[in-house]
């Protein structure tokens, strides 16, 4: 099979983002110039630099009370801080939970009964028992070709660790079994992985 996105795919749903997967997803929080938290999760994300760290993710709908955007994308142009809390499987329902698209103003982390803790180097709350939290500053946002496609990239300002994902000096995944987005409703979970030498 064979077919250009702009002629359409002729099948029940659209593949892309099954053939992208599987995803990280970025459970986004910021807080607005009110002071009011919010937390909602993006597919669309991952790590794009090592030196500084830096991490991206993409907003790709609008509600109608945010003027052409997102509640997170809002709040990080009024104060140009988020951070990206990572998702664990046992936090499944959580997030999902804060994908719902709340009222402007209403807090996710209440909504979905999820812990917060503050950030050390940014004014945001993040996820408390995620297994691993990166605070970012804004760096720029990107408009992309589409009606609502925005890429946020941030810097990474601190790094939090949970103390039980690590083991040996490593961050070990299989302890938390990070929880990935496919296409569709699907979901997938990491726990088996395996090493290899670059040649």
């Amino acid at each position: 099979m064979f077919y250009r996105p702009e002629d359409g795919h002729g099948l029940p749903h659209n593949p892309f983002g099954a053939i992208v997967a599987p995803r990280p997803i970025g459970w986004i929080s910021t807080r607005d110039g009110g002071g009011r938290d919010n937390l909602a999760p993006y597919s669309f994300f991952n790590a794009v630099a090592y030196e500084p760290p830096q991490v991206m993710f993409a907003s790709t709908s609008t509600k109608p009370d945010r003027d052409g955007t997102k509640d997170s994308i809002a709040n990080i142009r009024d104060t140009g801080v988020f951070c990206v809390n990572i998702v664990e499987e046992a936090a499944t329902n959580a997030m999902n939970a804060t994908s719902a698209p709340a009222p402007c103003g209403e807090d996710e982390f209440a909504l979905a009964g999820i812990g917060r803790t503050p950030c050390e180097t940014i004014a945001c709350s993040r996820v408390a028992d995620a297994p691993a939290a990166l605070e970012c500053r804004l760096t720029r946002i990107l408009r992309l070709p589409g009606a609502a496609n925005l890429v946020v990239f941030g810097a990474v300002t601190g790094i939090h660790l949970r103390e039980d994902c690590l083991v040996e000096g490593r961050f070990d995944v299989t302890r938390f079994r990070p929880l990935a987005r496919l296409g569709y409703r699907d979901y997938a979970v990491v726990g088996e992985i395996f090493e290899l030498q670059r040649p």
